[in-house]
């Protein structure tokens, strides 16, 4: 309920500015010890060798840099994904980069994965007293030529492997040029190759497993999606998030700055993540799991996405139009409360 106050003022501000302000005065809450622990009763449930608490992620975009993971761990999520991060700082595409589309709980984004580099995103996980599921999301910094993209991705790979409770490879953001190109067969079969063979080393190497998790976009033609989930089972790869931003404004042409360049995200991406879900279920047959997000902005959308086929899910969009309750509403119309007896 407090959210819904502070919502109006929030949105008289340009939609980075809230972002920033919001998150800064949820760090500086618990800091003060001015936050209270919010514990959902839920049976945790084991998917990728990981024991999650409740089905309700955040997912990737709020905290790119793990700069606030333990005021965000204190909102009752089952767990956490920072970034996307890139190996060396970036400061991301010009602003602004952030639009509202309040009539449809949409937003618009083409930030470009502004973030610190992957060295202070490390030392920021170093300093969180988090001890629950912590994903770490991985990308390429933007002059990286898209034929040498691998090596960017393994080196977020080598340096978070340690730290992260899975890794999470981007290769479908809308808003870094032909980042989506690396979801054509050949590219990505060589990319999941060697991010394989590199997880093999690391895994021998460190004494731990750290599972590896492919994000897709929603606007894939049926073939490629096809050929996507061949490859994920060929490589064993450990998940699939399922979906990132659409390009698509399909009835939205009347709303203003529905033309602004970007990724869509909210409550019109939900069908279409969905959709797509819904095909990676029946391709993939429970061989390996499926994160759904896109379009959550109600427990019903909650159940929607695990009715088609996701075991876990993430929200973000959502927590801007409805505020911390969602994660609430969505663990408790997914899961039956839990006691130890």
């Amino acid at each position: 309920m407090r959210y819904h106050f502070f919502r109006p003022l929030l949105f008289t501000l340009a939609p980075e500015t809230a972002h920033t302000v919001s998150l800064t005065a949820l760090k500086c809450a618990q800091n003060l010890g001015l936050l209270r622990t919010h514990s959902f009763a839920c049976k945790p449930r084991r998917i990728m060798g990981l024991d999650f608490p409740n089905p309700v992620g955040l997912a990737a975009g709020l905290d790119k840099n793990g700069a606030y993971i333990d005021a965000l761990a204190k909102q009752g999520f089952g767990f956490i994904e920072v970034g996307t991060v890139t190996p060396r700082p970036q400061t991301g595409n010009p602003r602004p980069r952030l639009f509202r589309l309040p009539q449809a709980q949409a937003i618009i984004n083409r930030m470009g994965f502004n973030n610190d580099g992957i060295d202070r995103l490390i030392e920021n996980i170093k300093r969180s007293n988090f001890q629950g599921i912590l994903g770490v999301n991985i990308g390429k910094n933007f002059d990286t030529p898209v034929d040498k993209a691998v090596e960017d991705y393994l080196i977020c790979l080598q340096k978070v492997y340690r730290y992260a409770s899975y890794v999470t490879i981007n290769i479908s953001s809308p808003n870094t040029r032909n980042l989506r190109q690396l979801q054509n067969s050949a590219e990505l079969e060589r990319l999941l190759h060697l991010l394989k063979r590199e997880q093999t080393k690391l895994s021998d190497q460190q004494g731990k497993y750290t599972p590896l998790v492919i994000k897709i976009a929603p606007d894939l033609e049926s073939s490629q999606l096809e050929s996507i989930a061949q490859l994920l089972i060929k490589y064993q790869i450990d998940g699939v998030i399922a979906t990132n931003t659409t390009i698509s404004r399909q009835n939205l042409a009347h709303l203003p700055l529905s033309n602004e360049t970007g990724g869509l995200s909210g409550a019109p991406l939900k069908s279409l993540s969905t959709q797509v879900i819904r095909k990676l279920y029946a391709l993939l047959q429970g061989t390996i799991p499926i994160i759904g997000v896109g379009g959550i902005l109600s427990a019903e959308d909650a159940k929607e996405k695990i009715e088609a086929g996701a075991n876990l899910i993430q929200i973000y969009t959502g927590l801007i139009y409805h505020g911390p309750d969602l994660i609430r509403q969505s663990v408790e119309a997914l899961c039956t409360p839990y006691h130890d007896d």
